[in-house]
């Protein structure tokens, strides 16, 4: 599809109106941290209400000027274990460098994609401030004894800006930092655009951060810049300058045919873009000149292929000084100057009378104020605009200004805005953006849905899931969309949960509470997990099994489409009107639930299902990695371990009912003993069917000799349960048609299996002698179902998620009480028992859910199959910040300690969730999954220490690994010297590389003295 077409399908713009996109751009996520607001809501919120979230204090007696900043709430908090950045490297880091990555991460989950799982090059563009965080790492070495001064500027130096966000976030595409002054973020938004449009990346961030850590009390940038009362009145004719503030921001980028193609939500367009210099025709360096920017803005206009008449809001640098606003305006006039547009056709904004000006990341907030404008249809109001600057001579210019929020809703027309950036120096961007365009709705997807959560810590996993809750309480997104935003646009960490759910108001539920079990901590480890197919005999089907998924699974149906058809011939009947009969026949008295009762349509019907299941599973990328079949379930595992082709097995399955269907009347019976129990109280008409567990067993035979048997049983005491199976499989009464079966068996390809294939007859493996032996099939017709011997072999063969492929649970259930098992087994069932009454697609959901849990690697595209999807946006991470600061030194002489500064690292209580009160986070070792456990001897103890001291932890087990922990080759080398210090062992770095666990490497020192190096 190219460019043009696009453009027709998402908008149903006629073709002759619609125009190439190649050159456009979509803004796809975005973040934000600004003075009054964590988050990009709580920015809107600001904006519309009109409020100037600045720190005061009051005005100096001698000046009468008063102070204001814009501070950042928690500016010195990070979650460091997130990042893997250990608590002395966080302490290190600049805060402007730990802001920007939380934000870039968040950006990416706001677009819905995961860093790590992008298929193509994602890009980082940005800038910083000078906040002089060098010379306070200076100021403070006392606090870190044995780091270098490399390794204090590699900590804040603004070079290490994007490519601390690439390498963190595993990103491959070009890390560019920009530093333009003011204008540094929007000029790295264009620069993005470019990079984008050229082919550097398939994906960018964008953006720009200043934060002081501590902000400045009250600072002097002389005369006209900074307000006199404290106040950015920008446009007005009350202003004497702006407010220093600080702010982080980041967007996401895509190129808009891309974006349309990927189902991306689309917040805005942006068409074009443009930068340049004022060069030397200005009164001084940092003198502004309105040749310079008159000349971006008609760059950006004649890139975006717009007229200045065509856009209705420009948000402009909008300072406030008394110098710059008049520069400005006047600039926008003659850039303006050919609109045929009146006084008052373009509104006039800047996002800087409600924050102040944040310095870097100035541009790329005003950016995202404007779609977020675009996107809410309103245009928030100018903070404290009275009567307009006389200067600006608004009247002789197409703009106006106005101090309250005015709605600027969808036309005819697509609504267009201009985003201005002026820099100290001269470096001016200006970046033009469109409304997105209406898109299309996706398919309507299937009616139950998977939400899986993942994240570092157990609390965040909890904390994560009252966020989702309460988001899908309020949201308007398709729950498919959520389901595909949440599989493909998550990283996957290993504490996972999930719930599997109908509708949004039922997840929610879920999610605050409802289903603990879902949400439990998970057992996996960051090691694949593989999986074992279970395939059930029968007993377990029942009219209306699975008819969810044949209602909405192509693959499935497709399957037992094919089982249906090859099937009739021989049936003389549709076995899909046996299942899923009408309404006046979904009924146990029904004729399809009588015909369900016999041999003929019940295996059918069952085989049929446990292939169509198998599958569906394969389909979604969980492949069997081993195979186990009970009793009729064999001929499905042999089926998928490619011993039979499905033509065939379902031949072999039709002439095992006909037997079966044929013996005289016959039952079984579960009894709660072992097999060398009952063989002394069986009678010769009565056989083991099974031997399920060790006191769990089956027997077959005539009525009267189970009769019997059971008669005996109940005087002892035992409680033995009849079977709704009428004929007596697996005994002496099928012996006399096996010589007739073998025949069968000899006109079908036998072949060797191609997956490890255990043999519920004998308990180990099926060699491929026995595969392609008939007479080993026919014996499995006539001699006991050793499934708890099977069970052994499987559990010893590794530690496989066992997923039942059938209705009901009753393998998984054997398999949870086999002493083998252990707790720690996945199990899930693929169906609902048919006492549930449930058509299986939850009961799929939730099958699948706990395999992912529990490692087992999904192929999410797969499982939505067919279906257009589209990204939504969803609340951000739930990160568990701790407070990161370097304290002020004492400054009283004499005072013990005096002048040497502190290192702060304390705990932050989070911010409470939505059903939930927040609780203190105890950083000291960072939750990683894995247990603690105790060093054991002298040097383990000296190796723990001195790991724990270089990284700033406060306690550090045996097999943690120093790498995972934040450690790296600079911190390595002190990590050595504190070893030998403490010990006196010679410790090269490259042995923490090879032995990075405190057990390895203690034992590595050990053999190194024992060998005399």
């Amino acid at each position: 599809m190219n460019s043009t077409e696009h453009v027709e399908e998402a908008s149903g713009r006629a073709p002759e109106e619609a125009e190439d996109i190649g050159g456009f751009a979509a803004v796809v996520g975005m973040a934000a941290r600004v003075p009054g607001a964590r988050d990009l809501d709580g920015l809107w919120q600001v904006l519309v209400r009109g409020e100037e979230p600045l720190t005061r204090r009051p005005a100096a007696p001698e000046t009468g000027r008063a102070s204001a900043y814009g501070a950042v709430d928690g500016a010195d908090e990070f979650d460091a274990a997130f990042f893997g950045y250990a608590p002395r490297e966080a302490l290190l880091l600049d805060p402007q460098h730990r802001a920007f990555l939380e934000c870039a991460w968040e950006a990416m989950e706001h677009a819905g994609y995961d860093p790590g799982r992008h298929p193509g090059p994602v890009g980082v563009y940005g800038g910083s401030g000078d906040t002089g965080h060098f010379s306070t790492l200076l100021a403070h070495r006392a606090a870190f004894p044995g780091v270098s001064e490399w390794q204090l500027r590699l900590a804040g130096g603004a070079d290490f800006l994007t490519s601390r966000v690439a390498y963190k976030l595993g990103l491959n595409g070009p890390a560019v930092t920009v530093q333009t002054a003011c204008s540094t973020s929007l000029v790295a938004v264009h620069t993005a655009l470019q990079a984008l449009l050229a082919g550097e990346c398939d994906l960018a961030l964008a953006g720009g951060v200043t934060l002081r850590v501590p902000h400045p009390v009250d600072e002097n940038l002389g005369d006209g810049l900074l307000a006199h009362d404290g106040h950015c009145r920008a446009f007005d004719a009350a202003a004497t300058g702006t407010v220093s503030s600080d702010g982080v921001g980041v967007v996401v980028l895509k190129r808009l045919e891309d974006a349309l193609r990927d189902g991306d939500e689309i917040h805005a367009v942006v068409r074009g873009s443009a930068v340049n210099n004022d060069g030397a025709a200005k009164a001084g360096f940092t003198a502004p000149s309105v040749d310079g920017q008159v000349a971006a803005v008609r760059a950006a206009h004649l890139v975006a292929g717009v007229s200045a008449d065509s856009i209705g809001y420009v948000e402009a640098h909008g300072t406030g000084t008394p110098v710059g606003d008049p520069i400005e305006v006047r600039a926008l006039a003659k850039a303006f100057a050919d609109a045929p547009g009146g006084p008052g056709s373009c509104v006039l904004g800047s996002v800087k009378s409600n924050l102040g000006h944040t310095d870097a990341a100035s541009g790329v907030v005003g950016l995202i104020k404007t779609v977020l404008a675009l996107r809410h249809e309103l245009i928030p109001g100018t903070v404290h605009f009275e009567r307009p600057n006389p200067e600006l001579d608004l009247d002789r210019t197409p703009f106006t200004v106005s101090a309250t929020a005015r709605p600027w809703p969808r036309g005819a027309a697509p609504r267009r805005a201009g985003v201005n950036s002026l820099g100290i120096g001269g470096t001016n961007a200006h970046v033009v953006l469109e409304e997105a365009p209406p898109l299309p709705a996706g398919s309507p997807g299937r009616p139950y849905q998977l939400l899986p959560l993942s994240a570092r810590t157990g609390t965040a996993l909890k904390a994560g899931a009252l966020r989702l809750g309460a988001a899908l309480r309020d949201g308007a997104a398709p729950l498919a969309d959520v389901a595909w935003t949440l599989q493909t646009g998550r990283a996957e960490f290993t504490h996972r949960g999930f719930v599997a759910a109908t509708g949004h108001e039922e997840a929610a539920g879920l999610l605050a509470g409802g289903d603990p079990g879902a949400l439990s901590p998970s057992r996996y480890r960051g090691r694949p997990r593989p999986v074992a197919f279970l395939f059930p005999g029968q007993g377990g089907q029942h009219i209306g099994m699975a008819r969810d998924l044949y209602r909405h699974e192509p693959v499935y149906r497709d399957v037992v489409d094919e089982c249906a058809r090859l099937a009739e011939p021989e049936l003389g009947t549709d076995i899909r009107s046996v299942l899923y009969p009408s309404e006046d026949e979904n009924s146990e008295s029904g004729e399809a639930a009588a015909l369900l009762r016999t041999m003929r349509c019940s295996q059918v019907a069952v085989f049929a299902t446990q292939c169509a299941l198998a599958a569906l599973w394969r389909s979604w990328g969980v492949q069997p990695a081993i195979v186990l079949g009970h009793s009729l379930g064999a001929y499905a595992a042999a089926t998928v371990a490619g011993v039979l082709d499905l033509p065939d097995a379902l031949r072999l399955v039709l002439e095992r009912s006909r037997i079966l269907d044929g013996l005289p009347g016959g039952a079984m019976l579960a009894v709660p003993l072992s097999e060398d129990e009952l063989l002394p109280l069986l009678p010769a008409e009565v056989s083991v069917a099974a031997v399920n567990g060790p006191r769990q067993c089956v027997l077959t035979g005539t009525t009267d000799g189970i009769a019997a048997v059971r008669g005996r049983l109940d005087a002892q005491g035992v409680d033995a349960r009849l079977l709704h199976i009428s004929a007596a499989a697996h005994s002496a009464l099928v012996e006399p048609a096996l010589p007739e079966f073998e025949k069968h068996l000899a006109e079908v390809t036998l072949r060797p299996p191609v997956l490890p294939w255990i043999s519920d007859r004998t308990g180990l493996p099926v060699t491929p002698e026995q595969a392609c032996d008939p007479s080993y099939w026919s014996g499995h017709l006539r001699h006991t179902v050793r499934f708890e011997q099977a069970l052994r072999t499987l559990f010893a063969a590794g530690d496989h998620a066992l997923l039942e492929i059938g209705p009901g649970h009753t393998l998984t259930t054997l398999a949870r009480r086999h002493p083998d098992c252990g707790a720690d087994r996945a199990l899930a069932p693929s169906l609902p028992h048919a006492a549930d009454e449930a058509g299986g697609g939850l009961t799929l959901m939730t099958a699948l859910g706990r395999l992912w849990q529990e490692g087992v690697a999904v192929d999410w595209a797969a499982v939505h199959g067919g279906e257009s999807r589209r990204r939504t946006p969803l609340p951000a991470y739930p990160f568990e910040r701790q407070r990161f600061r370097l304290a002020a030194p004492a400054a009283q002489a004499g005072v013990p300690g005096a002048g040497v500064p502190v290192a702060e690292v304390t705990a932050v209580a989070p911010e409470p969730e939505a059903g939930g009160g927040g609780g203190s986070v105890e950083y000291a070792r960072p939750d990683l999954g894995d247990e603690y456990e105790e060093p054991v001897g002298p040097l383990e103890r000296a190796v723990a220490a001195a790991f724990a001291e270089v990284l700033g932890l406060d306690r550090v087990g045996r097999h943690d690994n120093f790498f995972d922990y934040g450690g790296d080759s600079l911190v390595a080398a002190q990590y050595c010297a504190l070893i030998r210090a403490a010990s006196g062992a010679e410790v090269a770095v490259r042995a923490v590389f090879r032995a990075p666990t405190v057990a390895r490497l203690a034992a590595a020192i050990e053999l190194a003295k024992e060998a005399g190096e």
